[in-house]
């Protein structure tokens, strides 16, 4: 029965279940359940679809998101510099669960993209572990800067990138994936926290 269902119905119906154990005290889950690796072959193509779908699914976000996953994910591959880029994939049991890029935007200024974790793995600390990872990585890779992209209406997201203390540098209203939304720049200074 559950096969029949979407990620996100799944996760609907997961949720209250988890809440109730939680709530009665049963420690289900151990505290660390999946491990992050470096990506291999077939990874580019999974975090494409994963995200064109994902987006879809919770935002309504039309195929020119896909489009621009997939620049993103050929620039990083045709450019890729393993002393300074990383691309880092969640698995939990197996599973692919997420992933998180860092890419080189400059010398000084790395840039965090494409940051996400499939919903029925949201909630273990995935994806707060993938931005710590990713400041780690660019703060020994010499960076002095990283930088990234994101929407407003992606409130997880910003949740994590606040807590890893990120600020809002800029932002700006625009019409794109087939709806209005607004842009945020979000920075951190790497040599003002080591």
């Amino acid at each position: 029965m559950l096969e029949e269902l979407s990620p996100t119905e799944r996760k609907q119906l997961v949720d209250p279940v988890q809440t109730v154990r939680r709530v009665l005290g049963d420690k289900a889950e151990p505290r660390t359940p999946y491990l992050l690796r470096q990506h291999q072959p077939g990874d580019m193509g999974w975090i494409v679809h994963r995200q064109a779908i994902l987006y879809a699914e919770e935002y309504g976000w039309d195929g020119t998101y896909e489009g621009l996953a997939a620049e993103i994910v050929a620039q990083f591959i045709k450019n890729y510099d393993p002393k300074r880029e990383r691309c880092l994939i969640a698995e939990k049991d197996g599973a692919r669960v997420g992933a998180v890029f860092v890419a080189k935007a400059s010398d000084e200024i790395a840039k965090l993209r494409l940051l996400h974790v499939e919903p029925e793995a949201r909630g273990l600390g995935i994806g707060k572990r993938l931005v710590e990872e990713c400041v780690r990585f660019a703060r020994q890779a010499g960076y002095s800067k990283i930088t990234l992209w994101t929407q407003s209406i992606l409130h997880a997201a910003r949740h994590l990138y606040k807590q890893a203390r990120f600020q809002v540098v800029r932002e700006e209203q625009h019409h794109s994936f087939g709806k209005d939304l607004t842009a945020e720049t979000w920075e951190l200074e790497l040599r003002t926290y080591i």
